[in-house]
């Protein structure tokens, strides 16, 4: 399942987030970037104790690299270390996934103007660069990748080589406004349910 919406659409308690998360939280410079971390962080737990038909206030929200330390990679909830979850933030949107098996979301911004041809040429397979004339139809595709990239399945430095072949996995998209993208890609079928209120 996916939820998405506006940072003020989700009505969670800070205190919800780990001690990291909040750490996290406060580094941010302006506060719309931080309303929006934080935002993220609790809608994952909203949509994580709906798929578990839990409560999300018993949920501890994970995330570990080795390179970056605590609070930085791959995102996992404690007490179902099974479910896959995702999430991810533009600034004025938030969105969050979780279901069986690998997970991954992304939200972005589509920015204004003629096609970014240089992103577009960076990160495109050919079959794609043919496809692509514009930064709305470049964002859905970008989305995609990022996705793919949460679940685990491709890597920044392969976005040329790979990602356009959704075979085996399930995809979920939908826009926010005439400026937001989100693509969702799961193991299962999912479906975007509202935020809880």
């Amino acid at each position: 399942m996916a939820m998405g919406g506006h940072p003020d659409e989700v009505l969670a308690p800070d205190d919800w987030l780990t001690e990291v998360e909040r750490e996290r939280a406060a580094r941010f410079r302006f506060e719309a970037d931080r309303a929006c971390f934080t935002a993220a962080h609790l809608l994952v737990r909203l949509c994580a104790a709906a798929a578990l038909d839990a409560d999300p206030r018993e949920l501890t929200l994970l995330q570990h690299c080795e390179i970056h330390g605590p609070g930085h990679g791959k995102p996992s909830i404690e007490q179902a270390p099974e479910l896959g979850v995702s999430l991810s933030h533009t600034r004025g949107y938030v969105c969050a996934a979780a279901g069986p098996g690998k997970v991954g979301v992304d939200a972005e911004r589509v920015p204004p103007g003629p096609l970014d041809a240089l992103l577009a040429d960076r990160v495109l397979t050919t079959r794609e660069r043919g496809l692509v004339t514009g930064n709305d139809e470049l964002m859905k595709y970008w989305t995609r990748k990022e996705a793919l990239i949460k679940r685990g399945e491709l890597t920044l430095d392969k976005l040329r080589a790979g990602g356009d072949d959704l075979t085996g996995r399930h995809l979920l998209e939908w826009s926010a406004g005439p400026d937001i993208r989100v693509a969702v890609i799961t193991d299962s079928p999912a479906r975007r349910v509202a935020i809880p209120g």
